[in-house]
């Protein structure tokens, strides 16, 4: 029987230590924390990416009694991307969240179905996306792109 290892890189710093331009898409995230519509959970998050051209676009999560049909904040942010700027690649998604008992100390990761949804990014534009998880004690920056945190995914190639 042969072994796989599967390895993740996950960079921890303060915000203060993430470059300013990486301060500016996870600033855009907390701040779109405070749009979120989470009235069943009072789990509000918000999400933001920066295209390639540059351009700051935030998501917050939707929430909806039938819980089937809310959105994460993650695919908020993404589709809004993709849809308004369908040619400029999503560079850095920052992801940052809070309760009312005000934001987290540990960051937040996406869920499997934006996991996937980010990794569909990914491929549309050919190039990985920068994610950054905030927290209030520590951010995680994961460099290479959503295969990090979805290892054995499944992608278009399976369906050739």
């Amino acid at each position: 029987m042969k072994e796989i290892i599967l390895q993740t890189r996950v960079k921890v710093c303060g915000i203060d230590e993430l470059a300013a331009h990486d301060r500016e898409v996870v600033e855009a995230a907390r701040k779109a924390t405070a749009n979120s519509y989470a009235v069943y959970s009072g789990f509000n998050v918000g999400a933001a990416v920066r295209l390639s051209d540059g351009t700051i676009v935030s998501g917050t999560n939707q929430e909806n009694a039938a819980y089937p049909s809310g959105l994460c904040a993650e695919r908020t942010a993404l589709f809004w991307a993709n849809s308004q700027y369908p040619d400029k690649a999503v560079e850095v998604l920052a992801i940052a969240a809070r309760t009312a008992q005000g934001e987290l100390e540990k960051p937040i990761p996406p869920c499997g179905a934006c996991r996937q949804v980010i990794l569909e990014t990914e491929k549309r534009f050919n190039t990985p996306i920068r994610i950054i998880l905030y927290g209030t004690k520590e951010c995680y920056v994961v460099e290479e792109g959503i295969k990090a945190l979805l290892p054995l995914s499944f992608d278009a190639g399976f369906l050739e």
